[in-house]
């Protein structure tokens, strides 16, 4: 009995991340950008009770008796899937259509992704920066802080699908500049460490960052312009699976409760 207390414990803690997980969702349901969270779980060691043995007329007893101890949440891992588009006003709001990843230079110099698009020129020391609204450096293609001279027009520069930057010329027809938004994919993206702000930093788990521009062996992603990418989370679903947590929590609370039942029955025996 005092083990079901412990394992029931297990349970009740387990369900607990997993709340913690499914609130985190519903809150970044608005968050360009955001991808869903889900927990994995896995069992804990198993106590042998009864091995196979053979029973007093020498019949083989072919199975065993093991009791489990409790699960713990192995990981959370993060869906990748593709989030809903939403038009937007603004020239420099972009969405990735596939499996990039845009490219930001951090406040410590390291290069972190993201698929938040909501961007923005901001004054730099030799020209416009295209830069987060927390004033990190958009990368390009070729990893460098994209800034144009201060002879361009902002409110003319349009980017294509390919992610080049173009600027209408004598003719008023959009012409690439040269420039290019850089697009980055992982091997595997689900290694990523994630940060605040929507952004992901490499690990050994996701492998190096695959340059979309120099890489031909990876399916291109599109960008699209004065669109930004939603959160991909399903409210419904979210609400769901608050629900069976709930009640997967309850369920390990009344374990507990009938365990302590037990015991005091156990104990009052000898009154």
């Amino acid at each position: 009995m005092v083990r079901s207390l412990w394992t029931a414990a297990t349970g009740m803690i387990a369900q607990q991340t997993n709340l913690d997980t499914i609130a985190n969702n519903l809150s970044n349901v608005n968050t360009q950008g955001y991808k869903t969270q889900v927990n994995e779980f896995k069992t804990l060691l198993y106590q042998t009770l009864q091995s196979r043995t053979t029973s007093a007329n020498g019949e083989e007893k072919p199975v065993g008796a093991q009791v489990g101890l409790g699960v713990r949440n192995s990981a959370i891992s993060t869906i990748f899937k593709q989030g809903t588009p939403v038009a937007s006003e603004s020239e420099t709001d972009f969405m990735i259509e596939g499996k990039g990843f845009f490219a930001v230079r951090g406040a410590d110099n390291n290069t972190y992704y993201t698929r938040n698009g909501n961007f923005q020129f901001a004054l730099a020391n030799n020209g416009n920066m295209l830069a987060t609204t927390d004033g990190l450096p958009v990368l390009n293609s070729n990893g460098q802080p994209i800034i144009l001279n201060r002879d361009y027009i902002l409110t003319d520069i349009t980017v294509d699908k390919d992610g080049r930057l173009c600027y209408p010329d004598a003719d008023n027809k959009p012409q690439p500049i040269g420039i290019s938004i850089g697009i980055f994919q992982f091997n595997n993206p689900n290694g990523l460490e994630r940060l605040e702000d929507t952004l992901y930093a490499v690990s050994d788990a996701s492998g190096q960052a695959i340059n979309e521009a120099t890489n031909n062996n990876v399916q291109k992603s599109k960008i699209h312009q004065k669109y930004l990418e939603g959160s991909n989370v399903q409210v419904v679903d979210e609400m769901v699976n608050m629900i069976v947590a709930q009640r997967a929590y309850e369920l390990n609370s009344k374990a507990i409760t009938t365990s302590d039942e037990m015991l005091q029955q156990a104990n009052n025996l000898k009154r």
